[in-house]
């Protein structure tokens, strides 16, 4: 009876040496090619090279060497078809039993040379005959084979399908790693390019979706990692769906916010939409500011700081029942604080990466689009009115400005002296969003700024920002009646802005 084979091609040789001594034990002849055949040699593992079994040499600097008939006809006859184990006992081809191979690391050196074509064609190939031959891409699948072989003698039909979705899981990722390549290296890049490849792997098994009743898990590109592959959990519960959620809407905003102030910087999420966000000299000081904006609404809220926390600040929060704390640290004493806090789910983490293309999914297919970003600075805006903002009020308009474009639209913020005292979001009218900031400011906002996300359709949005007490408003303008609304503004004695650029969150 002839003896089965296993071919082994690999670049990463992880646990390639005690996986090919196991195939050899059960009987199994190896077969190899380039470097994992010199790697095996140097183990002092028997086995026959591709040359031997091709009769031709690799040639185009490794370019071609497993691309041959005596190579994939090993692999792809179909062994219950009578004329294919015909086709290749007459060409003298030995049956391929297992197809060992992973592909170049183009994610980690993109250049042509590391685009693989005798790796993912072999993998495809293994991977159509699953039938009869089995396709290993994952050295952590290693162990496990050999356990199934050692016990049944063979791998199971289930086994090999599951082996074979991997694989073609494993040259799908591969090839959206290059066409992204292509994309971002081009002469001439689209910010929306004609087709969009993403590849996602199962990080984790989440205990439910949005609602109990829903699954939900963790998807994460292949590449690049993202901060949610390398941050650490120092206690508190496993974190649910809507805690990523969150805590990803107040990770981004408060390193927006305090990137663009240069500050110590706190912000207090609920529900995706900041409740307080305040900037100061000290973290402590910026944390009891965001928190007063809207005390109730913290309650149970994601408290994201842009410094590490020093035990002072810890302190302060510790009362607070607080879903999640991320941080980029803690400081000495600060985790003996907060890991107290049995419940409480203690991040640390690297900052945000830059966002890929944004997509929502709709029926049948995406809507995408460039990821949201402050293009137009304090050096494109304007001011439209009679009465020009101080120092102190440009602050608290820059502020303003910068939070709003995190909070769902249509959204008002009043901020006075760097805190936010009163957030008005979601609303399907923009006065009603300006009543709710209002009630929340109770007072606070005199002096102030007020931002609002988008344009003033009338002038009633203007008097409920003057009845709240702001000294300036900023907004992008762009209304036809936008020369009602700075008459407003100039009747009540306000300085307004425009921007000139919208900044919709929904």
């Amino acid at each position: 009876m002839t003896a089965k084979r296993a071919l082994l091609s690999v670049y990463d040789k992880t646990g390639l040496e005690a996986f090919a001594r196991g195939l050899a034990s059960l009987g199994f002849e190896l077969v190899s090619s380039g470097g994992t055949s010199r790697a095996l040699a140097d183990a002092g593992i028997d086995h026959t090279s591709v040359e031997s079994v091709t009769g031709a040499a690799e040639m185009l600097d490794g370019r071609v060497k497993t691309l041959h008939p005596n190579i994939h006809g090993g692999i792809l006859a179909d062994r219950s078809k009578p004329e294919h184990l015909a086709a290749i006992e007459e060409r003298g081809i030995a049956p391929i039993d297992i197809v060992v191979c992973n592909l170049y690391p183009f994610r980690s050196e993109p250049s042509v040379e590391m685009i693989d074509i005798g790796g993912p064609t072999m993998v495809r190939a293994a991977a159509k005959n699953f039938d009869h031959v089995a396709v290993v891409v994952d050295p952590a699948a290693y162990g496990p084979v050999l356990d199934e072989l050692r016990r049944e003698s063979s791998l199971g039909d289930q086994t090999r399908r599951r082996l074979a979705r991997a694989a073609f899981a494993h040259t799908a990722a591969y090839d959206a790693v290059i066409t992204t390549w292509f994309d971002e290296t081009s002469p001439t890049p689209e910010a929306l390019p004609p087709t969009i490849h993403i590849a996602l792997e199962k990080a984790e098994e989440l205990r439910y979706g949005e609602n109990p009743h829903q699954r939900g898990a963790r998807y994460r590109n292949t590449c690049p990692p993202s901060w949610w592959d390398t941050y650490t959990q120092h206690g508190g519960k496993e974190l649910s769906y809507l805690n990523l959620y969150d805590t990803e809407a107040a990770w981004r905003l408060v390193h927006d916010v305090g990137g663009a102030t240069g500050q110590p910087t706190v912000a207090i999420i609920k529900h995706a939409n900041p409740c307080g966000v305040a900037v100061a000299e000290d973290l402590t000081t910026a944390y009891k500011l965001a928190h007063d904006c809207d005390p109730r609404s913290a309650f149970g809220g994601i408290v994201a700081s842009n410094q590490p926390v020093t035990r002072e600040f810890a302190e302060a929060l510790a009362p607070v029942f607080t879903e999640v704390v991320v941080a980029p640290g803690y400081g000495e004493g600060a985790l003996d604080v907060l890991l107290a806090k049995k419940n409480m789910r203690v991040l640390e983490a690297e900052a945000p990466g830059p966002n890929g293309l944004d997509l929502r999914q709709i029926s049948g297919g995406f809507l995408v689009q460039e990821p949201h970003r402050f293009e137009a600075g304090r050096d494109d805006w304007r001011v439209v009115t009679k009465v020009q903002p101080t120092d102190e009020q440009w602050r608290d308009a820059e502020l303003a400005w910068r939070i709003v474009g995190h909070v769902k639209s249509n959204a008002i913020v009043l901020v006075a002296g760097g805190q936010a005292v009163g957030i008005g979001a979601g609303q399907q009218n923009r006065v009603e969003s300006g009543e709710i900031a209002a009630a929340k400011a109770a007072g606070r906002a005199k002096g102030g700024a007020c931002a609002s996300d988008a344009f003033y359709p009338f002038r009633d949005g203007v008097d409920a920002a003057a009845a709240a007490g702001v000294a300036v408003v900023v907004q992008p303008g762009g209304s036809l009646r936008d020369d009602e609304t700075i008459a407003a503004a100039d009747e009540l004695g306000l300085a307004m802005v425009f921007t000139g650029e919208r900044h919709f969150l929904h």
